[in-house]
């Protein structure tokens, strides 16, 4: 096979396939439908055309009946009145009359036959066309009904283009979501970590990072000390007098209560 050969085939074929993915039965059957109704028509259209010169030439026929009867009354008075060249001469144009109406009753039988003929075809056409008019709608409320089945069919699967498209939709804004969430846990990690720090303020000193650390604990013990002095919480506890003092010294008794005591003992 040729190299034009095999182009040509490809090319068929692909065209092929391609009006048969945008045919669509519906349209081809009215298409068809529209066809046979010109059809029809035209048939319609010959039948009166046909009709049409069979009453012409039955018009001319009856004015021939009408000259050949006025011919033959004039042959007659003619020869009433003794003129039999007359009537002579009336009955030649009735005989020439005769055969033109011979002719056109000839002509008048052919058309006739042939008017029967396009009427008798014109009547099968259309029952024709009627039936093909009943299929036609059959078929086209069937592929509707297997049309829209498919589509249901196709959508409760998932498998339909429209569906995989937005299966594919829902399918990259998950993805999206999720890589968004993996991000945001990392970033977290990160900051929770201090690696994030270098990038804030700079290259991390981790020798000033411990000193700092350090200064930071120092002062912390410096404010716990302090705040052990002040709730005497140091490293002598201090002791609450019975009169509640603060630095721990009893208070001295008064003058009044120890002369009692002082008699008491001398008894």
């Amino acid at each position: 096979m040729s190299v034009m050969k095999r182009v040509s085939m490809i090319f068929r074929a692909k065209a092929n396939k391609a009006l048969d993915k945008m045919e669509d039965p519906r349209e081809t059957l009215d298409y068809s439908y529209q066809t046979q109704l010109e059809l029809l028509q035209k048939v319609r259209r010959g039948v009166a055309d046909v009709a049409t010169s069979r009453k012409r030439v039955e018009l001319q026929m009856n004015q021939l009946e009408l000259s050949s009867n006025k011919l033959d009354k004039q042959a007659r008075d003619a020869l009433s009145a003794g003129r039999e060249d007359l009537a002579r001469e009336a009955l030649s144009r009735k005989s020439g009359v005769q055969g033109q109406m011979s002719d056109l009753q000839v002509q008048y039988t052919s058309l006739q036959s042939e008017e029967e003929k396009l009427t008798s075809a014109s009547q099968r056409l259309q029952a024709k066309v009627d039936a093909f008019r009943t299929k036609k709608e059959t078929i086209k409320a069937t592929y509707t009904a297997a049309e829209a089945q498919t589509r249901i069919n196709e959508a409760f699967t998932g498998i339909s283009e429209e569906m995989g498209d937005v299966g594919m939709a829902i399918q990259r804004a998950e993805d999206k979501t999720a890589q968004m969430q993996a991000r945001a846990g990392a970033i977290d990690e990160l900051m929770a970590s201090g690696a994030l720090d270098d990038v804030v303020s700079g290259p991390r000193d981790d020798i000033q990072a411990e000193l700092d650390r350090m200064g930071a604990s120092h002062d912390v013990d410096g404010e716990l000390a302090r705040m052990k002095a002040e709730l005497g919480q140091g490293s002598a506890p201090r002791q609450l007098g019975p009169a509640g003092s603060a630095d721990g010294q009893a208070a001295p008794a008064p003058a009044q209560a120890a002369r009692p005591a002082e008699a008491g003992d001398g008894e």
